[in-house]
């Protein structure tokens, strides 16, 4: 008697991710995997309020012990420091917001996004989610020599053996010369 195995049915994505906040005197580009639940339902990156990518990057990059209020202020933030912010999933299956329950994910383009913003000479993926998910996508992209990419540390929540003086000086290591 033969068995035939049945195929998985892969998971319709209901994830999208959010459009990138660039300019083109970006140097540094910030990679998330996909927002999550309370981020996508805001439609801003890094929205859910126990997040440390805020806070960490107004300690970092301005000095500051509160990020800005308003999420456009966040964005200029970054900007004005010539960093983009971006996701290296554009497309996936999540119930919920754990990258560990990600499925059937789909890549961003990166080959041209870079193209469109040459200044780009830095990626720093936030955890490692974002990091594998770059690397799957993206072979052409990592032995560039002019790119350097960087795992860093998770500013999730879900990321609590960090602590936020340990993010700062992780993040610190490869934003604060940059920025």
């Amino acid at each position: 008697m033969f068995h035939v195995k049945q195929r998985k049915e892969l998971p319709e994505p209901n994830c999208f991710g959010l459009a990138p906040s660039v300019d083109g005197d970006c140097e540094v580009l910030v990679l998330g995997s996909m927002p999550g639940v309370a981020s996508l339902s805001a439609q801003q990156y890094y929205a859910f309020p126990s997040n440390r990518f805020w806070p960490m990057m107004a300690q970092l990059l301005e000095r500051k012990a509160e990020p800005p209020a308003q999420y456009e202020e966040r964005l200029r933030m970054l900007l004005r420091h010539r960093i983009a912010l971006w996701d290296a999933i554009a497309s996936c299956y999540r119930p919920g917001s754990l990258d560990s329950a990600i499925e059937n994910e789909k890549g961003n383009d990166f080959t041209e996004f870079l193209r469109r913003y040459p200044h780009i000479h830095t990626i720093c993926c936030n955890g490692g989610k974002s990091y594998a998910c770059f690397k799957r996508w993206n072979k052409n992209l990592l032995s560039r020599p002019d790119l350097e990419i960087h795992k860093m540390p998770s500013t999730s929540p879900a990321n609590a053996r960090w602590r936020m003086p340990d993010l700062l000086k992780a993040w610190g290591e490869v934003i604060s010369p940059l920025a």
